[in-house]
């Protein structure tokens, strides 16, 4: 599975913005997604995860209530709407995928990763 993230850039805070995540190789529609971040000088954290059925999401704390993860099978795709956006959501996002079908906050239980793309929050 190769996954390609786009649609990051800069906004300014109380901004939106909708990340999006093309997945090619073979249908993800039984994989678990997920989304982390990295900002510069700290350590990759979980942002957002869905498991294989769509009902079954997983938010961290920090962004629940702003932001939204789902997929559409038929695009083999996966987006992650941010609205709301604060200076502290400045980070690289990636984009991964689990076999197991089961949503994680841990990006060791991902087996295929995106490249990245920046998201800058202005104050």
């Amino acid at each position: 599975v190769q996954l390609q993230a786009s649609g990051g850039g800069l906004v300014q805070a109380g901004g939106s913005l909708r990340l999006s995540c093309a997945a090619s190789g073979r249908s993800i529609s039984s994989y678990a997604m997920g989304w982390f971040r990295q900002a510069p000088g700290k350590e990759r954290e979980f942002v957002a995860a869905m498991g294989w059925s769509n009902d079954n999401t997983r938010y961290a704390d920090s962004v629940k209530g702003r932001f939204t993860i789902s997929r559409d099978n038929a695009k083999n795709t996966v987006y992650l709407q941010m609205n709301s956006l604060k200076p502290e959501d400045t980070a690289v996002y990636y984009c991964a995928a689990r076999s197991s079908g089961l949503h994680s906050d841990v990006a060791l239980r991902y087996n295929y990763w995106g490249q990245g793309t920046q998201v800058t929050v202005s104050s």
